[in-house]
């Protein structure tokens, strides 16, 4: 496993290993730093900021699904000011990239938040236009391919680092999307966010999610996952950050020889908070069995029929 050399790169941001852990499932990072050193991650994508602190959605807001969970969390979050103040410091103690992933109620939010990152020193920004749980203008954004451009050409203008796009999966044709963000100049695509979906508890007939719907992540999204990143890659020509379902190496294997320069962990953390870095592992073990000198002669090496 030593000879196999893990750094790769993504949108010019060099990461020691392909494994980021997701926006969202990782807070941002002093939990997990409890467990293990966050240098031994490639990058954080840190939970989701807003303009404004956001105190999220009423609970119930998680629901376990037999292969992954429902989310409404809704972005609690303390607001890009305070995320500056007080936790990026504490992110840059570690040797990892840190990516900070933004969500606005209008382009103009996106472009104060790029330029308050970027002046702050994060390596990279993900901007959200995919959260299927707030009911403000996010899901519009990321499935209307001009909404979709507005919000990433305001972003380029206002940030000074790369500026990666998450897309949503809850599209009819997800390369339409990619596209439009594509020629409004992203510099990396993020994919896939979380699909949305619904319990219902039939004893009460009511919805076990206090907002009705939410956003299903876990195991079962991986193959969904896999055929979008591949779809995305052979439509575009921009680096991709994978992700959904991500569990173990092999699927973060299948993910790459998909297409994706790099992959992220998420749901699987709160399960183990070890996750990331047996998926690390686990896929350096892959290449190496594969007689690759490089884990990133992974990306894109899926063989279709």
């Amino acid at each position: 496993m030593s000879k196999v050399e893990l750094s790769v790169e993504l949108a010019g941001v060099k990461l020691k290993n392909p494994i980021v852990v997701a926006s969202g499932t990782f807070g941002f990072g002093r939990e997990y730093g409890q467990f293990y050193d966050l240098s031994e991650l490639g990058g954080i994508c840190a939970k989701g900021l807003t303009l404004h602190r956001r105190e999220g959605n009423p609970p119930p807001r998680i629901a376990e699904t037999p292969m992954g969970i429902l989310n409404s969390v809704g972005l609690q979050n303390p607001g890009v000011d305070a995320f500056i103040a007080e936790e990026l410091p504490e992110l840059r103690k570690h040797d990892l990239a840190v990516i900070a992933n933004i969500s606005g109620n209008t382009p103009e939010e996106y472009g104060i938040m790029c330029e308050k990152l970027s002046a702050a020193g994060v390596d990279m920004i993900e901007v959200n236009i995919s959260c299927p749980n707030v009911k403000a203008g996010g899901l519009a954004y990321g499935t209307k391919p001009e909404l979709a451009a507005e919000v990433t050409k305001v972003a380029k203008e206002h940030a000074t680092v790369p500026v990666m796009v998450k897309l949503s999966p809850n599209v009819t044709d997800i390369t339409e999307i990619a596209r439009a963000v594509a020629d409004a100049g992203a510099d990396a695509l993020s994919l896939i966010n979380t699909l949305r979906g619904m319990r219902i508890d039939v004893n009460t007939r009511r919805p076990i999610l206090k907002m009705n719907t939410g956003g299903l992540s876990g195991p079962a999204v991986l193959p969904v996952a896999v055929r979008m990143v591949w779809e995305v890659a052979s439509a575009v020509n921009l680096p991709i950050l994978g992700m959904g379902g991500v569990a173990k190496g092999e699927d973060a294997a299948q993910l790459m020889l998909a297409g994706a320069s790099a992959v992220a962990v998420g749901t699987a953390c709160f399960a183990d908070p070890y996750a990331p870095i047996k998926v690390r592992d686990e896929l350096a073990e892959i290449a190496c069995a594969q007689g690759l000198d490089k884990v990133s002669e992974l990306t894109g090496g899926v063989r279709p029929w």
